[in-house]
């Protein structure tokens, strides 16, 4: 990641490969990867721009799998749409087209915690297509996301049920027990809040996982278990 400002020439230039477009508001593209600890000598950073490209990268996932699963439930829709739009998978496609020696960071945050990094790649590149839809619309838009998330749609094993319930469902049968859910930290500001939850069942040992939200947080403590358990294969991406 870079601690010195780029040009927005030079970051325009080098974003043109991956999104097929030629940025005209430099300004505003310098802005889409500025970090906040950058803030004081950049003038801006990218949480609003964020905000927005969530939401249109959240609107083109969903409206792809609803077209190329017509058969799948609304619950397996849900785990292919959270696999393709979690941190994790955004911070991959980042690094793929070459956004994070692009991103604007203030010099504290190199060497940081992995998933402070995870989360500003991650974020970086929502910004991105946010800049790309203000520009060119969504079909644009689309046309990125499609590009670079439809391989990783394809590729997704049948889509295990839901963490959460199988854990339930498999802590009532070996165990007669409900399992037990513990908030154990909430770091980072409000609009970029992380979850770390723990969850037990009866007297196996706790396990523990971190998500944007306490959904996704718990959904990953759940799966560890289930994993741990033997109760689900660990199974390569």
């Amino acid at each position: 990641m870079a601690t010195r400002k780029l040009s927005g020439e030079a970051l325009a230039a080098a974003l043109y490969p991956p999104t097929g477009h030629r940025f005209r508001d430099l300004d505003r593209l310098r802005r889409a990867l500025t970090h906040g600890s950058a803030r004081a000598s950049a003038g801006a950073d990218y949480e609003r721009l964020e905000f927005l490209g969530d939401r249109v990268l959240g609107l083109v996932v969903a409206d792809h799998l609803f077209s190329a699963y017509p058969e799948a439930p609304e619950g397996e829709l849900s785990v292919r749409y959270n696999a393709l739009v979690n941190a994790e998978t955004l911070a991959e496609i980042a690094d793929e087209v070459g956004l994070t020696g692009l991103i604007h960071t203030g010099s504290e945050l190199r060497g940081g915690e992995p998933r402070k990094r995870v989360n500003l790649r991650a974020d970086a590149l929502e910004a991105l297509i946010a800049t790309l839809y203000l520009e060119a619309g969504i079909e644009a838009a689309r046309g990125f996301i499609l590009r670079h998330w439809e391989t990783r749609a394809r590729a997704l094993r049948a889509v295990r049920r839901d963490a959460k319930t199988e854990l339930q469902e498999w802590a009532h049968q070996a165990a007669a027990a409900v399992p037990a859910y513990t908030l154990e930290r909430r770091d980072g500001p409000d609009h970029d809040p992380l979850f770390t939850i723990s969850v037990r069942v009866a007297d196996l040992a706790p396990a523990s996982g971190v998500g944007r939200s306490k959904r996704e947080a718990e959904q990953a403590a759940a799966m560890a278990i289930l994993l741990r358990e033997g109760v689900w294969k660990d199974e390569p991406a």
